[in-house]
């Protein structure tokens, strides 16, 4: 495929020098990633490939194919899930409990919440195998979903993230694992703001969140605290604001800290300076044409040309309008095309020219191929163009 006539929109203003990029606040952490999920760029990053214990960050993972699980109809959250003697010998692993007996009859909201409030080994244990039928099968699963996602850092050996050889994840792959909740399912991923939880026997004082981050800022509304020896204290943090685009979320990876007040310390670090530091920029809707390049042999002369979600991009502050905006489309577009079918890329860069996003250019509407006689006379066109 040629590509050619690039248009170059231009917001760069003559004379200014080129900013430097923010530099993040000092992070006490072995390894750390902060994404806005606004425009999927990462904002800072330390050791973010480097495989580390996930300790109870793992559960996002079982909690997405639980969810999975869910929205297809193989389980629904009212169904009762019995506890499996596996499942209560989790209490004697020393991890985090629900505290559900084999004579309780949890539903699967219920374990749901054991797992994602009170971060229960024993009620991922039950869902594993309420979903999987075996343990073995649930986590072969983990892994598949994982593979499908390309997460080439992260190995999965167990549901609930208590140490075991080879049981390794990443800030980035985790990031990764964190979106696919709250973009894929919403509607789920408010359980992740719940403060308490208890289920019916359990102790008093098992029912407060870890993320002691929901109680201190009101912005943040999840995500999952994870900790063992091996792995240090862990958080994954996210937080939604008001924006000039309209709602706009970070989302902080910060692993192996010293304690839980450092954890929650320094991800809010992060989140507060991303929200300060950048600012995120609508460039493009979607659903609206960008160009209306000419079409060979088609029913049409010109196609409609945008993209299918909108762009948006972070900045750093004050200098969102010295972005540079470049669309390269097909040349030429021939007939058949399809509504979908990508054709070009938009391609945003800073005043350095640093390419900070590329985002796939698409038919808004099909175009069908032109009778017999039109597409021959475009066909003599193109010869002597």
């Amino acid at each position: 495929m040629k590509l050619g006539l690039a248009f170059l929109l231009s917001f760069l203003l003559a004379g200014f020098a080129v900013a430097q990029a923010p530099q993040p606040p000092e992070i006490a952490a072995k390894s750390y990633l902060l994404l806005d999920m606004s425009s999927g760029q990462v904002l800072a990053e330390r050791n973010a490939d480097a495989a580390a214990d996930s300790a109870s960050l793992t559960k996002l993972m079982t909690a997405y194919l639980v969810f999975s699980a869910v929205r297809d109809k193989k389980i629904s959250v009212e169904q009762i899930l019995p506890v499996s003697l596996r499942a209560w010998e989790e209490r004697k692993g020393g991890g985090s409990l629900m505290f559900i007996e084999p004579r309780d009859k949890p539903t699967v909201a219920d374990l749901l919440r054991g797992m994602i409030v009170n971060s229960g080994n024993d009620a991922a244990v039950a869902l594993a195998e309420g979903v999987g039928g075996t343990l073995e099968t649930f986590v072969a699963m983990m892994n598949r979903q994982a593979q499908a996602w390309g997460l080439k850092n992260t190995v999965f050996k167990n549901v609930t993230g208590l140490t075991e050889p080879g049981h390794l994840s990443t800030a980035r792959d985790l990031s990764v694992i964190a979106s696919h909740i709250i973009d894929d399912f919403p509607d789920y991923y408010t359980l992740y703001s719940l403060r308490k939880y208890r289920f019916e026997g359990a102790p008093a004082s098992n029912q407060n969140n870890r993320n002691v981050l929901l109680r201190r800022d009101a912005t943040v509304d999840g995500m999952k605290t994870g900790y063992t020896e091996a792995a240090g204290y862990c958080l994954i943090a996210s937080a939604q604001r008001d924006a000039a685009i309209g709602k706009r979320r970070l989302l902080s990876v910060v692993l192996n800290t010293t304690s839980m007040r450092a954890r929650a310390e320094e991800s809010l670090s992060l989140l507060n300076w991303g929200f300060m530091a950048f600012d995120a920029v609508r460039v493009f809707p979607d659903g609206k044409a960008i160009v209306t390049p000419p079409v060979w042999k088609g029913q049409v002369n010109q196609a409609l040309v945008g993209t299918a979600s909108p762009v948006v991009v972070t900045a750093p502050q004050g200098e969102s309008d010295k972005l540079q905006t470049k669309i390269e489309h097909t040349d030429p577009l021939l007939a058949p095309l399809a509504k979908g079918q990508r054709v070009g890329a938009v391609r945003v860069s800073t005043a350095g020219g640093e390419l900070v996003a590329e985002v796939p250019l698409v038919m808004l509407e099909a175009v069908e191929p032109a009778g017999v006689l039109k597409r021959a006379w475009d066909t003599m066109r193109l010869w002597v163009q």
